[in-house]
Order: structure tokens, then C-alpha cells, then sequence
């Protein structure tokens, strides 16, 4: 790798590829720009100069943007400039995330009001574009990650705020709540990574490990001085209403609220998502299966928030229609989730783009999702 001179490092530019503090120690990922924040930590440590294969100058937003995943009907044109900024948004909170916690075992403090910050640019763009959110790759098919732990904290992080919204709560308390998300698992740093991101399912000894994170969690958030509500919630985040749930087993009115929201929101998550001993099921199954909440797991309350935001049919689903036809899920109806508004394709407008259509009893409904295989992907 070539050795570059921290102070002739560009700011607002980025590598062409990942940058190192060694030979190992990743700094940023490909296209993540360094920012004068960035550039003052890694003097702090001491390091004057960073590694590199490519080479700096490149500005992230100059680059063309793209979308992946499952693919978009070519006639939704007039949504893909929005579900584009949501792809590049979730993938620039990806890197933020990422880049949070390589540094956090090396650090001696964590600055809750920067990720406040952050969050509140997190809650305001989920407040302005939901919809399009719930129709990118990292919402809508997270079937595969590299990174196990970022791509939960994202997602997770994201559906709590989407709940939180639901339910009325006050601005600091939304961002609290979101602060709280992005930490509920940071215990994961005093494990082994390799006792949680490994592609086989775990054994009984690493499963014991891993019910360690919530207390571990608890307590570097408490002697970081995080706000009590933000500790509760890397504690209780994997307690249950029916007290079936660790560390402590707690159930009802002794969990905290924000531990209830994340609770919910990382159980639609990871059904979603693929696991070494499962594999990823549709945002509709998710759904069904958290109403069903079997044992009384969650909170009803919760719950329906969740329903009312994404609707039985997620936003971002694709589905077969009663009349035949295929269709995209692309908002909710406030009146009934049970029959969510889609974008239809094949039946055209006069300007050439698919008609938006309300689902309904009397007219048309929705039969089933559509595969990955029907979808194209």
C-alpha cells in the first residue's frame, strides 16, 4: 500500500479505495470522504499519515448514483431520482455506522451530542421520504450483508424512528430513540467478532457469550455517561412482554418503552433478513408474524404502530393483484392496512407512467407477494 500524509489529505475528498492507519486498521470505506471531524481524531491517536492502494481526490457526490437490488419497472421513473437518495443516504449512515464503531475500542470517549446530531438528520429525512426508503435494496431486500452487525444498526435504526413516528413522540425523545437504536447493540465490540459474524448457526457455548452483549452494553454506555433511557435499551432490547426474554427475564411495565420499540423493530428486521439457520422471508410475512405475536412477545401497541407506518403489505413489496396484474406496494392507506396503495404495472397513464391504484375489497386486491424469481432478481 502506498503511504499518504495525513495533512495532504484533502478534506471533503475521498480514496479511491478503503483507507488504512496499518496494514490492517480500516479508516474509511471507498468513496467515504475525510472530513476535518476524521482528519482531528486521527491526529489525536498520533498517526501522521494513513494507507492506501488508491488515491485521493474524488467527491462522493459528484459520482454518478445507482441503484441495486430488485429491479424497478422502468416506467416508475418519476420515483427513482427519491428511492436513489435513500440508497445513497442508508449508504452513507452504513459508512458513518461502520466507521463508529472500528473506532470505538480504541477511543476513551464517545460524543453523545455528534450522534444526536446525526440522528436528528437520520429522523428528518425518514419524516420526509418513508416511502422511498421502504423501496431501497437495504429496506426492502436485505437478504444479504456483509456485515451482519452494521446492516442491522441501519435497518434497526431506521424502523425504530419509522415507529417512534407512529407514535407520536416528541422531537427530542424521536431522537433519543434513534440514538438509542444505533447503540442497542455496541456490547457486540467486547465479544469476539468472530462469535457473531460467522455464516454457520452458533453453538451453545457462543450463544451463552452472546447474552452477555445487553450488560456489557449497558455498562460502557452508563460509564461513556449516556442518557439512562439510551443505557436501558442496549439492556432490555432482548427482554420480552411475556418475561421470556435476557438478561433479567423482565416483562410488561418493567421494560422501558424504548426497549419495547427496538425490540419490535429488530424482530421485523431479522425475520427479513438472512441468518446462517434461516433464510430471509417478505417484509408481509414479517408483519403477520409479529400481529400473530405469538406468546405476547411484544407490545400490541408497538406493533400496530409498525402495521399503520409499513401496512400489511409493506411499502416496497412487490405483489400479484386479484385482477392479474403485478404491482409494487408504494404507500400506505391510513383508512385500512389491510389494502395499501400500489403502483401497477402494465396499465399505463397517458404520459406513459403506471397507474396508482388504492387496493380494496370491492375492487382489486392483493393475493400474495411475488417472488424473487417472478421479480426478476
Amino acid at each position: 500500500m502506498n503511504k499518504f500524509p495525513l495533512k495532504d489529505v484533502p478534506l471533503s475528498k475521498s480514496f479511491s479505495k478503503a483507507t488504512y492507519l496499518d496494514s490492517q486498521f480500516i479508516i474509511t470505506a471507498p468513496e467515504m470522504p475525510y472530513t476535518k471531524e476524521l482528519t482531528k481524531t486521527i491526529e489525536k491517536w498520533g498517526f501522521p499519515e494513513v494507507f492506501s492502494d488508491g488515491e485521493p481526490g474524488g467527491n462522493p457526490e459528484d459520482r454518478p448514483k445507482k441503484t441495486e437490488g430488485i429491479k424497478i419497472d422502468p416506467s416508475t421513473i418519476s420515483d427513482i431520482d427519491k428511492i436513489q437518495e435513500a440508497e445513497l443516504f442508508c449508504s452513507n449512515f452504513e459508512k458513518y455506522i461502520k466507521t463508529f464503531f472500528a473506532f470505538l475500542p480504541i477511543k476513551d470517549e464517545v460524543d453523545f451530542d455528534a450522534i444526536a446530531n446525526k440522528i436528528k438528520e437520520v429522523c428528518d429525512f425518514v419524516r420526509v421520504n418513508r416511502r422511498f426508503l421502504m423501496r431501497t435494496k437495504w429496506l426492502n431486500d436485505p437478504r444479504h450483508s456483509e456485515d451482519q452487525l452494521i446492516s442491522h444498526t441501519v435497518r434497526s435504526t431506521i424502523i425504530t424512528i419509522i415507529i417512534g413516528s407512529a407514535l407520536k413522540l416528541q422531537p427530542h425523545r424521536l431522537i433519543e430513540l434513534g440514538c438509542a437504536a444505533m447503540l442497542h447493540e455496541i456490547g457486540m465490540i467486547k465479544l469476539p467478532q468472530e462469535s457473531y459474524q460467522k455464516n454457520r448457526t452458533l453453538t451453545e457455548q457462543e450463544r451463552k457469550l452472546l447474552y452477555a452483549h445487553p450488560i456489557l452494553g449497558f455498562n460502557l454506555l452508563k460509564a461513556f455517561g449516556f442518557p439512562m433511557p439510551v443505557c436501558l435499551a442496549a439492556l432490555e432490547h432482548h427482554e420480552r412482554e411475556n418475561g421470556t426474554g435476557y438478561p433479567q427475564r423482565k416483562n410488561g411495565d418493567a421494560i422501558s418503552l424504548y426497549s419495547k420499540i427496538i425490540a419490535v423493530a429488530c424482530s421485523y428486521e431479522a425475520i427479513m433478513s438472512s441468518r446462517p439457520h434461516k433464510e430471509a422471508k417478505d417484509g408481509h410475512t414479517g408483519i403477520l408474524e409479529l400481529l400473530k405475536n405469538e406468546g405476547k412477545q411484544y407490545n400490541d401497541t408497538i406493533v400496530r404502530a409498525l402495521v399503520q407506518s409499513l401496512s400489511i403489505y409493506p411499502i416496497g413489496l412487490y405483489v400479484l393483484l386479484s385482477n392479474g396484474k403485478k404491482a409494487q406496494v408504494i404507500d400506505v392507506n391510513p383508512d385500512n392496512p389491510r389494502f395499501p396503495i400500489v403502483q401497477i404495472f402494465g396499465e399505463l397513464l397517458p404520459n406513459g407512467k403506471n397507474k396508482i391504484r388504492r387496493t380494496s375489497a370491492t375492487t382489486f386486491s392483493i393475493v400474495r407477494p411475488l417472488t424473487h424469481e417472478e421479480i426478476g432478481n
